[in-house]
């Protein structure tokens, strides 16, 4: 146990990652996103701290989740944001079908849309935003996939990047094993949840291999934020 997550394992492979698996445990799961993400991942904080000062009454905030499976991270800022009398106009973006077929299937708000797409290929289209975020996607890919990911974020954005993931620590893990399970049976979300935390980073490996002008900052106890505002954006 000593050495038991010292080192992250981003060889590990998720079941959801594979295309073979099981299509019913993937829609569970992409199903029950939803409560793992309001629990844990404080979109509700960054929502009123970082989102919020930059939406205008009169004029709609284009956002896009980058990677954004079941869509439910958008649906819940763009909700958020109607309430507070704002419009957000967001984009879910991921190009696994899977996902892209689940998000679509789901009630939205007004303004919420949904793209089949890499962010490389919103870059190639020219694609600009107002805000770039994603959710427990960083740990996902391999060094190469993550730097072209900050560099296509760097060009979307025109204020601000955040990109959320999970923090890797041994409480974190123990906490999910104990208090996750009831989430497990039938989808995806106990076995690969645990697979996350151990392929995920610690802000120390992040900050040795962001890029310049980059943010590595706390995001509660069991996530880290990677934070970029292009120059001359300001800050919020």
């Amino acid at each position: 146990m000593t050495f038991f997550l010292r080192e992250r394992e981003g060889s590990l492979i998720e079941q959801m990652d594979r295309p073979d698996c099981e299509l019913r445990r993937l829609r569970r799961s992409y199903a029950r996103f939803p409560v793992i993400n309001f629990l844990l991942a404080r979109w509700g904080r960054n929502y009123e701290q970082r989102i919020r000062p930059l939406l205008a009454g009169s004029t709609a905030t284009t956002l896009l989740d980058i990677g954004c499976g079941g869509g439910d991270v958008v649906r819940r800022l763009a909700r958020r944001a109607a309430r507070d009398g704002f419009h957000l106009a967001a984009t879910g973006a991921d190009p696994d079908p899977r996902a892209h077929d689940f998000a679509t299937s789901r009630k939205a708000s007004d303004g919420v849309r949904y793209r089949r797409a890499l962010s490389s290929e919103l870059v190639a289209e020219g694609g600009r935003y107002d805000v770039v975020i994603s959710n427990h996607v960083l740990h996902h890919l391999s060094p190469a996939e993550l730097a072209a990911v900050l560099s296509d974020s760097e060009r979307l954005a025109r204020h601000l990047v955040l990109h959320n993931d999970l923090r890797r620590s041994r409480i974190a893990f123990l906490l999910f094993m104990v208090a996750f399970w009831p989430l497990g049976p039938g989808s995806y979300i106990h076995t690969d949840g645990l697979a996350s935390i151990r392929r995920s980073y610690t802000p120390a490996e992040l900050r040795d291999i962001v890029p310049p002008g980059w943010q590595v900052e706390r995001n509660g106890p069991w996530h880290i934020l990677l934070v970029y505002r292009p120059p001359g954006a300001g800050s919020a």
